[in-house]
């Protein structure tokens, strides 16, 4: 499968999974419709279905538009189905959609939103976190609980280590400030900002990371580093995440 970055509103991504072959579309949260359609049109591809991950309306903002001109069905979480406008397919935590050659497990990760999901390509190791899990950095936590959340992450950093991460802002830079302030000592990190920046001063997306990049670097991944533990004076895992949550949240 090819993924296709499509950039809308002020930092938010959508992408395009496409089957090359038969020249097939799913759209995995489309914050606007016209980003969108000018790729399909430009590349000449069909639109077969919308993937949302949540319900915020920067992640879901171009579906009733998508839907009324390529007349296409909407994938959700079952338990986000009054959230989610225009949803067709309910799916269920752990259950897997197929369509021809696209097949994705759901994974139920809430602490962002309640219902928040994430869609695991697992044959092409393709993960579409939407705002729970972004690169060096993890949603705000809206809905859910702090132990949510971290069980959520905790959940991810189970899948394979070359597992490609796409996120729904381009947040990296900012993150990386924030990781580095509470983990100097970590040279991963300061390697990953050096590229950060440079894909940035040319213009490209610090998306996509991997899950081995993120174990290494994100902070929130690292709440059993006993260092971190040190330096915030916590004595076990959650409570290391919640305090960084907090901080982030001022940061």
């Amino acid at each position: 499968m090819q993924v296709e970055i499509i950039k809308c509103l002020q930092d938010n991504y959508s992408y395009l999974v496409i089957d090359e072959k038969n020249k097939l579309a799913c759209v995995i949260d489309p914050s606007e419709s016209k980003p969108i359609i000018n790729f399909l049109e430009k590349k000449n591809i069909n639109l077969r279905f919308i993937l949302n991950t949540h319900h915020h309306y920067d992640h879901i903002g171009g579906n009733s538009e998508l839907k009324k001109k390529y007349n296409v069905k909407v994938v959700g979480f079952k338990g986000d189905k009054d959230r989610i406008p225009e949803i067709d397919i309910f799916l269920n935590d752990r259950e897997i959609w197929k369509y021809e050659n696209f097949e994705s497990k759901i994974f139920h990760i809430p602490g962002h939103t309640s219902g928040h999901i994430c869609f695991n390509f697992f044959k092409d190791k393709l993960l579409f976190t939407g705002d729970t899990l972004f690169s060096l950095g993890c949603g705000r936590i809206f809905e859910g609980t702090y132990e949510q959340m971290f069980n959520s992450l905790n959940l991810l950093k189970t899948f394979p280590k070359d597992t490609k991460i796409y996120c729904g802002h381009e947040y990296t830079l900012k993150n990386s400030e924030f990781c580095l302030k509470n983990d100097e000592e970590n040279l991963k990190l300061k390697e990953k900002i050096i590229l950060i920046k440079e894909k940035l001063n040319y213009g490209v997306p610090t998306i996509p990371s991997t899950i081995k990049d993120e174990l290494e670097c994100n902070i929130f991944l690292r709440s059993d580093n006993e260092l971190i533990q040190k330096n915030l004076n916590t004595s076990n895992e959650l409570d290391t995440f919640s305090k960084l949550r907090d901080l982030k949240d001022i940061f």
